[in-house]
């Protein structure tokens, strides 16, 4: 039988890459002020998703869904802010 600890350890681990895998992004729009080819209908369902997997991580009680889809939640809500920003900056230019 695999432990519940060990369960939830895969879960972080899990939870982790998923984070890591926004840096990327989050420096490109960030640091870079890129935000072409970003879809704020796309991170909208994105973040309806993580909000609705964090409702299910409550629901089981799984600290690592829980926690993973915060996580990312943040770095998706931070990129979506920084990309409406910088389309509202471009828009004033004009």
């Amino acid at each position: 039988m695999v432990s519940p600890q060990f369960i939830e350890g895969i879960g972080l681990i899990a939870g982790l890459l998923g984070v890591i895998a926004w840096l990327p992004q989050l420096y490109k729009v960030w640091i870079e002020k890129l935000h072409e080819g970003i879809s704020i209908p796309t991170i909208l369902i994105i973040c309806i998703a993580l909000v609705l997997w964090t409702t299910y991580g409550t629901l089981v009680d799984s600290f690592s869904i829980i926690v993973a889809n915060i996580a990312a939640g943040a770095c998706v809500l931070s990129v979506a802010i920084r990309v409406i920003q910088l389309r509202r900056i471009e828009n004033n230019r004009d």
